[in-house]
């Protein structure tokens, strides 16, 4: 597994972005889902955020209705593999074909946008790195002082004092919009995203991230 200080310098993979603006970007992973992405959805219209939705292949399969809001309300998609396998446990050729199956299908709902990819618990290694760049992925990880581990149900106090406690200009948030019970994340947003618009904050896609670089 590739080391954050071995690939930062190279800016081939993101972890957060240096910028003096009081910019921090929502992402979402899992999804879509039918129950908690369209409240999500609903969260961030309220107080004018933007995220990006890092969704698997075959769920947007099951729920294209879903992705479709997504992109209809100004979001945008990332590439976070067909199934979600774990590299290290299935192979690096399993793990390419997994992205390209998912390639075609966010293509089909926001073509010619800029290409990012997480990967399933953010396991990379050198092949799986060289691969992403050549499809033209931007490989996006995530703040590690922003650790979240909503998924593990800490409680939605919890999460959302640790966002407004740790946050900082350029942060990359990571959430989990499917894969299970969301609740506590559904909670924790109504909580945190007021709270930081009032310090000044705004919730932007990665792309507009990383064009607020400094």
């Amino acid at each position: 597994m590739i080391k954050r200080e071995q690939v930062e310098p190279t800016g081939h993979v993101i972890w957060d972005v240096a910028t003096h603006k009081k910019v921090i970007a929502l992402t979402f992973d899992d999804g879509p889902d039918p129950v908690y992405t369209p409240q999500i959805l609903a969260l961030l219209e309220k107080y004018g955020a933007h995220a990006t939705f890092f969704q698997i292949g075959n769920r947007m399969e099951l729920y294209p209705d879903v992705v479709e809001q997504v992109v209809e309300a100004g979001h945008e998609l990332g590439n976070h593999s067909m199934t979600h396998p774990y590299e290290n446990k299935v192979g690096f050729q399993q793990m390419r074909h997994e992205v390209v199956l998912a390639d075609r299908i966010i293509q089909k709902y926001q073509p010619n946008h800029p290409k990012l990819f997480r990967p399933p618990g953010g396991y990379l290694d050198n092949s799986l790195l060289q691969e992403a760049r050549e499809l033209g992925y931007r490989v996006v990880l995530w703040s590690y002082h922003q650790e979240l581990k909503d998924w593990s149900l800490p409680g939605a106090l919890n999460i959302a004092n640790h966002v407004i406690s740790h946050a900082r200009n350029g942060d990359i948030i990571l959430l989990h919009d499917g894969g299970g019970d969301r609740s506590q994340t559904l909670q924790a947003l109504k909580i945190f995203l007021p709270a930081l618009k009032e310090k000044g904050y705004n919730f932007v896609t990665v792309s507009e991230l990383l064009s607020n670089k400094e």
